[in-house]
């Protein structure tokens, strides 16, 4: 008696149906911080760019959680960076301030737009490929796309807690957000948090420090993230310093996940 093969099972798992789900709302989110911004409602426009930057970093942890990973789930991710963290805090910002400076401000938010974009297939052209000697030693190449975003929204952030009529000139933040859009697209060594290794002597400490900041995001959000944007900006002397000197030994090889994201490996 033959044994008949089994019939192949096809569609998509259950188990990515989950960080897929989460991806889906982390573009929702985006796009509706564009809703908001046209509604000139800029507290709400910035929160959704913050809660899908939020749902990013989850996405790719739920997905190595239930083993869902998968090159569709890559692919998602990537899509809904683009628009979240490219496309939607260009339009914020361009509704905000840059569509005050003739000409020169959509040129600005769509070269930020395009940055973001060419930043990501930049991954993924190089996901499969062993020589990333950056992400061996724990570094990106270039801040990543949430942090861009992050980053590209300060002048407003400023502007929310302080209402200083400067921070939201045209003149200031056209140039900001250009230099933004060229750091993500920039070949220097970033840290990346998942490298970043705390003693075990500063856990407690480290501890803390994150309830400080969960409780300053709370009762003073925007003052709190200008002074998160600033510290991160403090970091990229160090980070390209830590870089060179990790070549001088070199680091040991990991396997790459796929599915977590561009962002998140």
């Amino acid at each position: 008696m033959s044994l008949r093969p089994r019939p192949q099972r096809r569609g998509i798992p259950l188990r990515t149906i989950a960080p897929n789900a989460i991806t889906a709302l982390a573009l929702c989110s985006g796009l509706t911080g564009v809703r908001y911004a046209i509604s000139e409602n800029w507290e709400r426009a910035v929160l959704m760019i913050l809660i899908a930057a939020l749902l990013d970093g989850i996405d790719g942890q739920v997905a190595r959680m239930v083993r869902g990973e998968s090159k569709f789930g890559a692919e998602l991710d990537s899509l809904s960076d683009a628009i979240s963290f490219g496309v939607a805090p260009a339009l914020i910002l361009y509704l905000w301030a840059l569509m005050y400076a003739p000409k020169v401000g959509w040129i600005v938010a769509l070269l930020y737009a395009v940055f973001c974009a060419l930043r990501l297939a930049r991954f993924n052209a190089q996901i499969d490929s062993d020589a990333q000697p950056r992400k061996l030693a724990g570094f990106f190449t270039g801040i990543p796309a949430p942090a861009g975003a992050g980053l590209a929204m300060l002048p407003l952030y400023i502007w929310l807690w302080s209402e200083e009529p400067l921070a939201r000139s045209p003149w200031i933040v056209t140039p900001w957000v250009a230099c933004v859009g060229l750091l993500m697209v920039s070949s220097l060594a970033t840290y990346s948090w998942k490298s970043l290794r705390l003693r075990r002597n500063v856990r407690f400490e480290a501890l803390v420090v994150v309830a400080i900041m969960l409780a300053a995001l709370v009762s003073a959000p925007w003052q709190t993230l200008t002074v998160i944007c600033i510290a991160y900006l403090a970091t990229l002397p160090f980070s390209i310093r830590a870089y060179q000197r990790s070549r001088v030994t070199p680091p040991r090889e990991v396997p790459a996940r796929r599915g977590a994201g561009p962002d998140a490996a």
